[in-house]
């Protein structure tokens, strides 16, 4: 792994070596093989709020939105007040978690629980589905409605679907 400045000098980057380059394949291959047969309902102790935030800042492309800014904020409406809001702030080339509001510009809400909010991310249940049954919530500006998809960054294994029902039948 290498770090280097960020563009504006603020902060890291992370990049992979040409050695870790040549694992990405395999890490892929060993995490698409856990998505297919480690999939299933996640148990209560592995519902982690800090790992999906992560997850979301690390995995979206702000670019989504076109030029400018556009903030997002999350609502998960099982969480106690204090871990029920976050913000993820998107500039170009930057999304970033924040953990009070920056104002009141808000141009995307979303609303869920923590685990639907996991479940759509990991690609349990879709963007669509979750959407259609109201497990997640979205309102905003139409134009941050419709970059949704782009933006969210869903697990790049999210297509994998699970073995285990078909090799348990």
């Amino acid at each position: 792994m290498q770090r280097r400045k960020s563009a504006s000098g603020r902060s890291w980057t992370y990049h992979l070596t040409p050695a870790g380059e040549e694992l990405a394949p395999i890490v892929l291959s060993l995490g698409a093989w856990g998505q297919r047969w480690s999939r299933r309902a996640l148990a209560k102790h592995e519902i982690d709020l800090g790992l999906l935030l992560w997850a979301i800042e690390r995995g979206a492309r702000p670019e989504a939105f076109g030029p400018g800014r556009t903030l997002v904020q999350l609502t998960l409406t099982d969480q106690i007040v204090k871990k029920r809001c976050w913000w993820f702030l998107n500039e170009p080339g930057r999304c970033e978690l924040c953990l009070e509001a920056p104002d009141q510009n808000v141009d995307l809400f979303l609303e869920a629980t923590l685990p639907d909010m996991i479940y759509v991310w990991r690609g349990d249940v879709t963007l669509h589905k979750a959407l259609a049954s109201e497990r997640l919530r979205v309102h905003g500006t139409s134009s941050a409605q419709r970059a949704l998809s782009s933006w969210l960054g869903i697990s790049p294994l999210a297509h994998v679907r699970s073995a285990r029902t078909a090799a348990q039948s």
